[in-house]
Parts: C-alpha cells; sequence; structure tokens
C-alpha cells in the first residue's frame, strides 16, 4: 500500500528557517510513495553526498569512498543521481539538496574548511620536544603547549602524518555553534588576536620559575600525580581492584577551586572519591564485584577511552554507547523517558540530532579554550621540571623552585650507588621517577610488556605509542572529559534514566588480546557502569592513567560538559516542538529574601533550567561553585549559614542565560 506523506509540517533543524545569517529555503516536499523508503533513500543519498565530501582529501579516502559507493548499490541505489531538485517529489533529490546545503553552510561556519582547516593565527612559543631525546632542554615557557618531533607521527585514527604535528584547531571557539550562545562568549586578547571562548573555566594554575607560589605548587602536584599514577600500570605489582559498580561511580561531590584540588583524587592508590552503588536499582541485587589486577584495569582504560573499542574519536564513543543503548533489548525508545515509544527512525534521528549537537559544542568550547590557554602537557611539564632539579628541600641538591617536589617511592634524587647512577655517575642528583618504563622496553607490543621501574624524570613517557606520545594540542581543558560529561548529561536527559538498561553498561576485553600499546590484559577486564555519569567520570580518569592529562584538566571539563548536554538537550526539545532557532524566549531570574539571615536559605528562582550558581565576595573574589540544600530543575535553595554578614554575589547560569545579582547577609 503506497501512503502520502509530506516534509512541509514537520519540525525541521534548517530546512526553511535560518542559523544566524545561514538559511535553507524550502518549499515543502511531497511524495506520493511509501513513507519509510522515502525516508530511507533520502536520508541514504544525503549522508552519502556529505561523506563524499567530508573525506574526499582524509588518508584512506580512496577506501573510504569504495566502501560507501559499495554500501548504495548494495541498498539499491543510483549514486550518480545528483539532482538537487526536490519539487518533482523524488527522495533522492531532497537527500542531495539537504546535504549541498550542509555542505554550503560548513564553509562559512568559521571552521576554514576551504583551506583544510588550516590554523589562521596560531603559533607555538615553544620549538618541539623530541621526546627521544633526554629532558626538554629547549623550552622556553613551560606554561604553554609545546609541538613534538617525532620520527613518525601516527594520529589516534591510524594515519600517518608528517613528524611534527600541528597544534589542532586551536582557533575552533570562531567555529558556529549548536546550542551555546553569547551568555556563554568570551573574546580574549592574545598575541595581537580575538581568541572566541565559551564557558570560560579561567586561568589554570602556572608554574613560577622564581618563587614558590600557592598556584605553582598545586601545578607541580597535579603533573606529579600523573608520574604517580603512571606506576600503577604493572599488573605484576600484586595490587587488585575492585573495580564493578559495586565500587566505583557515584560520585557525589566535584572539586571547584585549583587549591587542594587533589584532595578529591586517590592520588597513590588510584581512583576517585566515588562510593559506588549499593544495589542496582534495576534489579534490586547488589552489584556483583569483580576484582582485577589494577595494572590491567589502567592500561585497558587508557587504550579503551582513548579513541575507543573500534576507532572512533572520543565524541564517536559516546555515539556507540548510543547504539549499544538504543538497541539494547530492555531499553524504550520514550523522548526523556516519557510518553509512548517511538519509532525506531525518530529516536535516531532526534537522539543522533541532539547527541551530535553536544559533541559539536564540546569541540568548540574546549579547542576554544586549549587554544587560548595553550597550556602544556605532562611530557612537557614533567620533563622541564625534572630538568630544573627538585623543589621540596633547599639543603638537598639541585634545588629549584619549579623543579619536581620529592616524594619518597616515586620521586626521588639519584644517589652515589643507584642503579641510574650512570657508569662515570653522571646522574647523581637528577630526579628519578617510579613509573612506566616507556617504549623502550617493548620490542614486540605483542608479546612485551614494559612494566614499572624507577626511571630517570628525563625520560618519562605517558603510556601511548611512540608514534603518538601525547595529542598535538594544548591539555587544558581535557577534551575527553568535557565530550565524556556533555555525552552522560544528554543520555540521561533523552532517555529519561540516569542508569544504563538494566542497571549496567559492560564492555568485555580478553586477556592477552585487547591491548595495543603492549601485551595484555593479563585476565579478562569487564568495564562496567552503573550509570551514564559514571561511565564519563572513568573516562576523566583514563587519560590521567594514560599520560595525557593531569588533574588539572580534568575537573572543569567535567562541569562545563555537564552544562553543554543540557544546553543541548534543551534546544533539541525547541526544534522538536518547531520553535525557530533565532526566537528568543523571555528569560527571568530572581533571588530572594534580599537581605537574609545566616539561618535563611537563599532561593534562586528562573523559568528555564538552572545549570550552575557560583558566589563571590563584594570584592569579586570567587568563592566556589554552589551545591543546593534543595533543588528542582528551575529553583534551587542555597545554605549561606558558612558565610560572615556582608554584601556578596550570586552568579546564575541557566541553560540559555548568565546573570548576576547582589545579595546581603545580616
Amino acid at each position: 500500500m503506497r501512503v502520502l506523506f509530506s516534509f512541509s509540517c514537520q519540525p525541521t533543524y534548517w530546512l526553511g528557517k535560518q542559523a544566524g545569517t545561514f538559511s535553507i529555503p524550502f518549499n515543502g516536499f511531497v511524495f506520493d510513495g511509501d513513507k519509510e523508503e522515502g525516508q530511507k533513500e533520502a536520508i541514504s543519498f544525503a549522508a552519502y553526498q556529505l561523506i563524499r565530501h567530508r573525506f574526499q582529501y582524509s588518508p584512506g579516502a580512496s577506501i573510504t569512498m569504495g566502501m560507501i559507493s559499495k554500501l548504495m548499490l548494495t541498498m539499491g541505489y543510483d549514486d550518480e543521481k545528483t539532482s538537487l531538485d526536490y519539487s518533482k517529489g523524488e527522495p533522492h533529490a531532497l537527500g542531495n539538496y539537504i546535504a549541498s546545503k550542509v555542505i554550503e553552510f560548513g564553509l562559512q561556519d568559521g571552521s576554514n574548511e576551504q583551506n583544510q582547516y588550516a590554523n589562521q593565527f596560531y603559533q607555538p612559543l615553544n620549538p618541539a620536544l623530541v621526546p627521544d631525546r633526554p629532558g626538554n632542554p629547549d623550552c622556553i615557557d613551560p606554561n604553554r603547549w609545546q609541538p613534538l618531533k617525532l620520527n613518525v607521527f601516527i594520529d589516534q585514527s591510524g594515519n600517518e602524518i608528517g613528524t611534527s604535528p600541528p597544534f589542532l584547531s586551536p582557533e575552533w571557539g570562531r567555529v558556529a555553534p549548536f546550542a551555546l550562545n553569547e551568555t556563554n562568549l568570551t573574546i580574549k586578547k592574545r598575541d595581537g588576536y580575538d581568541w572566541w571562548v565559551y564557558h570560560d573555566p579561567g586561568k589554570p594554575p602556572t608554574l613560577d620559575t622564581m618563587n614558590t607560589t600557592v598556584l605553582s605548587e598545586e601545578f607541580k602536584k597535579s603533573f606529579l600525580m600523573v608520574s604517580i599514577w603512571s606506576s600503577h600500570l604493572d599488573p605484576d605489582d600484586q595490587v587488585m581492584m575492585d573495580i564493578s559498580p559495586a565500587s566505583i561511580g557515584n560520585i557525589q561531590e566535584y572539586p571547584t577551586q585549583f587549591i587542594n584540588h587533589l584532595d578529591f583524587y586517590k592520588v597513590f592508590e588510584g581512583g576517585d572519591k566515588g562510593i559506588g552503588h549499593a544495589v542496582n536499582p534495576k534489579t534490586g541485587l547488589p552489584y556483583a564485584k569483580q576484582f582485577v589486577p589494577r595494572g590491567d584495569y589502567t592500561r585497558v582504560l587508557a587504550e579503551f577511552w582513548a579513541d575507543g573499542p573500534k576507532s572512533e574519536t572520543p565524541p564517536g564513543h559516546w555515539f556507540y554507547i548510543l547504539n549499544r543503548v538504543s538497541y539494547h533489548p530492555q531499553f524504550k525508545r520514550k523522548y526523556r523517558g516519557d510518553g509512548p515509544e517511538m519509532d525506531p527512525l525518530e529516536w535516531d534521528v532526534k537522539a543522533y540530532l541532539a547527541l551530535g549537537g553536544a559533541m559539536h559544542d564540546v569541540a568548540v568550547s574546549i579547542w576554544g579554550i586549549k587554544g587560548y590557554y595553550d597550556y602544556p602537557r605532562p611530557i612537557s611539564a614533567i620533563r622541564y621540571m625534572a630538568d630544573k632539579g627538585q623543589s621540596t628541600d633547599p639543603a638537598l641538591p639541585r634545588y629549584h623552585p619549579a623543579g619536581i617536589p620529592l616524594v619518597p617511592g616515586y620521586s626521588e634524587l639519584v644517589m652515589q650507588g643507584d642503579p641510574l647512577a650512570g657508569p662515570s655517575g653522571e646522574h647523581i642528583g637528577k630526579i628519578k621517577l617510579y613509573a612506566w618504563r616507556g617504549p623502550e622496553y617493548i620490542a614486540s607490543p605483542a608479546t612485551d610488556m614494559a612494566g614499572v621501574g624507577w626511571i630517570l624524570a628525563e625520560n618519562w613517557w605517558p603510556y601511548q605509542r611512540p608514534t603518538f606520545v601525547t595529542p598535538p594540542f594544548a591539555g587544558y581543558l581535557s577534551g575527553h572529559s568535557t565530550y565524556s560529561s556533555a555525552a552522560a548529561e544528554l543520555l540521561t536527559r533523552i532517555t529519561g534514566d540516569p542508569y544504563f538498561p538494566g542497571g549496567i553498561g559492560e564492555f568485555i576485553t580478553r586477556k592477552n588480546e585487547y591491548l595495543v600499546f603492549e601485551e595484555g590484559p593479563s585476565v579478562d577486564v569487564r568495564l562496567q557502569w552503573a550509570t551514564y555519569k559514571d561511565a564519563a567520570d572513568q573516562c576523566s580518569l583514563s587519560r590521567i592513567w594514560g599520560g595525557i592529562h593531569p588533574p588539572v584538566d580534568d575537573f572543569f571539563g567535567r562541569s562545563i560538559g555537564n552544562q553543554i548536554g543540557v544546553q543541548a538537550m534543551n534546544l533539541a526539545d525547541r526544534i522538536f516542538k518547531g520553535i525557530t532557532l533565532n526566537e528568543v524566549e523571555s528569560q527571568q531570574v530572581d533571588i530572594y529574601p534580599n537581605p537574609l539571615a545566616a539561618s535563611n536559605r537563599l532561593t534562586v528562582q528562573a523559568n528555564e533550567e538552572i545549570v550552575s550558581v557560583r558566589l563571590y565576595d563584594n570584592m569579586g573574589r570567587w568563592l566556589g561553585d554552589v551545591l543546593p540544600e534543595s533543588r528542582s530543575v528551575n529553583r534551587w535553595e542555597i545554605g549561606v549559614d558558612k558565610l560572615s554578614s556582608g554584601i556578596y554575589i550570586v552568579q546564575i547560569q541557566t541553560v540559555s542565560l548568565r546573570t548576576s545579582h547582589k545579595f546581603v547577609l545580616h
């Protein structure tokens, strides 16, 4: 039976609408045919044309083009149909038209696609570090990013790209966002250029090369923790961990400032302050414990979350998770967990749009932050500090305020008689680290394991391939932390449930079959998560164990990701309701009572969802993010009993507005 269907009266994202200055004219579409077949054809041609355009210059392009052409042929479509005239009611023409307009948008969205996304003004301050050589002798500013010089560089997707890759997308903050808006944007100046930063986290701790300061100490401790966690990468160290949801996840509180930020992490044993889950709420039963060698768990995490189980990029990894959730036998496709179950195609379209928008906005926000703050990676910072010496005791050799802190058992001085002293004692007085020993101990990744031991700090390596070492862009903030938090927030909202279907998500890595950097794991390891947030928090830790990020790169990324996930979900709601993208809804935020006594609660009320609340004193000094004592979506009640009398500023971030109000505390 043939069913007449029309796109002219359905909510759309771009068709017939305008985003910024870009619009896609649309006169409606009527197809006298089978609805499902028409949708399938239009979507297939749109995807085919967009992939052909996007990947025409990418490594392995000929393979990609061959695969998608073969897929079109298998589906019974003629990929030579290139008409854009959808007025005749032909689904392939509608798909081609939509693809052409998306391509046009990409050529004017600020990404510089027409010049192969080349950087337009960013230049690195530091000369390249050569990891095969000891130390970091040529570094000019230890607080700025440093490129690497390798024998060959192979990116996380397996593509060979020269020997010294440039900073990838430092100006991406200028790209047109999905749900980010002007209230999230700060335009900063550096090196004579404007840097667009959405959700600015503020300046990270920096290393003072002349004096000992509080924030300089936080810098040193944060990067040193990366080395300490590197000592957790040996499955033969007899340390066992329960990695089930009974013991990990369910974090109650996150850091909100750099001072003492390491209190959130288990610095020496590894992990965070998650308390685990007492029971699986879907079954009512306790989660089964799973004890494995810590060195297997940490290595699997570092590789699993690096770019996904099937070589996805980090945001693509969350689409993999979405697919697993969407087709789980216990999952019901109910939008925000409510109403009737949706058709699989409708669910996929809506979920992909919302998640894709969130992942796009993370890239815009975080790479804008990376470009402006231009923060170093652990391999640069650790080796630089090692070259300076130690910063713990002026009475000991090689003291320097910018040196590595000494921690017995993890970072020490090389003394006379030490196996690392060298044949002529040339290394006496240098810093040694108890850490993963690096790629020089691996002749064959299929059979060898580097293990953990004492190494000269000047030779420290992250747990990565020697052809990759560390991503070619600045550290602060962590893309993995932000992508994952945004995705977890969005999946929680769009499914209406913080838990994976059945109360557990799982990925199995088999003994001696999974790891790529070296042999392992030594046992089967089941990565398990009760909630999407638990998975995101685990991803954040993986980058510390992998030697890619210090903790200072992590926790603000999680916070910003949460906000981006909320914004993307709320814009998706508006799109699906047919509200135009340029329509501005009136916003209002109130606080009361004002003035108030310390025994009262300050109430923050908005007419849309409240994302975060920050507190400042009357001099503008940040006192931290506020955790509500009672909350609903758009109403927070905040305790002020720990504050002294005075005038304070409360900054409220809703999904589309940031506003500040003063209040008086008696």
